[in-house]
C-alpha cells in the first residue's frame, strides 16, 4: 500500500470519532485502530498482512499489537434502538436546507426512511426496522457512527 495513502488514512481515523478502520487491497490487509478516548488527539496504531498468505515464507513481520482502550457503556435507552449498519456520516435529511426525515415525535412506519449514512461517497437510505414513535434521535447531523452505533429510539 502506497505510504501516503496509509498516511491519509490514518489522519482521517485520528481527527474523526471512528475507532477502526479496516481496508482490504490486492497488495493487503490495513487494520487502524485508534487507541485513546474519543474526544483526545490519539496515536493511531495500524498493523498490515498480506491479503494472501505467501507460500513458504521464511520470516514474517510480527503485527503490532493495540491496546484496548476502556470502553465507555452508555446505559441503553428504553425502546427499539435503530443501529447504523454501517461506517459512515449520519444525515438527517436528504440534502443540506431540506426537512429532517424525521423528528422526535413524529410517527413512522416499517420501511419508512429516517435517515441517509453516506459511506464511500454513496448515500444509503436507512429505513425504519419497526414501526412506532421516535422517541429520541441520538447521533447529531452531518456526525461520523459507526457500524452498529445506536441511531435512533422508537416506542
Amino acid at each position: 500500500m502506497d505510504l501516503r495513502k496509509l498516511k491519509t488514512l490514518i489522519d482521517l481515523v485520528s481527527e474523526s470519532n471512528v475507532s477502526e478502520l479496516e481496508i482490504t487491497e490486492a497488495e493487503g490487509k490495513v487494520r487502524i485502530v485508534k487507541s485513546a478516548p474519543v474526544g483526545m488527539h490519539a496515536p493511531v496504531t495500524y498493523t498490515m498482512a498480506p491479503a494472501v498468505p505467501a507460500p513458504s515464507v521464511a520470516a514474517t513481520t510480527p503485527a503490532v499489537e493495540v491496546a484496548a482502550a476502556p470502553a465507555i457503556v452508555a446505559a441503553e435507552p428504553a425502546g427499539h434502538t435503530v443501529k447504523s449498519p454501517m461506517v459512515g456520516t449520519f444525515y438527517r435529511s436528504s440534502s443540506p436546507g431540506a426537512k429532517a426525515f424525521v423528528e422526535v415525535g413524529d410517527t413512522i412506519k416499517e420501511g419508512e426512511t429516517i435517515c441517509i449514512v453516506e459511506a464511500m461517497k454513496i448515500l444509503n437510505e436507512i429505513e425504519a426496522d419497526k414501526s412506532g414513535t421516535v422517541k429520541q434521535i441520538l447521533v447529531d447531523n452531518g456526525q461520523a457512527v459507526e457500524y452498529g452505533q445506536p441511531l435512533f429510539v422508537i416506542e
